[in-house]
Order: C-alpha cells, then structure tokens, then sequence
C-alpha cells in the first residue's frame, strides 16, 4: 500500500514537474513575442499565475520534500531491522 501511495505521489510530482516547465517556456515565449510587439498571452499568463502556476510550484516543493522525507525515513526503518 505504502509503495503503490509513493509511485502515484511519483507520477503526480512528474507530471507537475512537466507543467511547470511547460508553464516556463510559455512565459519565455510570451515575454520575447511582447518585446516583438507580437500578443502570445502573457496577459492571459500573468492572469493565470496565482490561481494556476504558483500553487503547481509549491505542490511540487511540497511534493519534493515529503518525497524525500520519506525515503530518509523508510531508509532509517529499514537500518535499524
């Protein structure tokens, strides 16, 4: 049950971690075609940016964190058996 718990908190921090990304370079696109004069949403990005990418951001901190957490702890577990 623990594992199969890790390998979906695995597959999601994944898949946010792709996000984030993807959130990324449509913000490095939007910024070069604004300085272009060419509209590629970055108003449509900005809007987005607190109900949407900065959550993703701190759930895949989170995420991280409480991923490594408990590997150290199932590391210590394991050791001491």
């Amino acid at each position: 049950m623990k594992e199969k718990l890790l390998n979906w908190l695995n597959l999601f921090l994944v898949a946010d971690v792709f996000f984030v990304l993807l959130s990324f370079v449509w913000f490095a696109i939007a910024v070069v075609g604004r300085s272009t004069g060419v509209n590629l949403g970055l108003d449509l990005w900005h809007q987005l940016w607190q109900p949407v990418f900065n959550p993703a951001i701190g759930i895949l901190m989170a995420g991280a964190l409480l991923s490594g957490l408990t590997s150290w702890i199932s590391k210590r577990l394991n050791k001491a058996h």
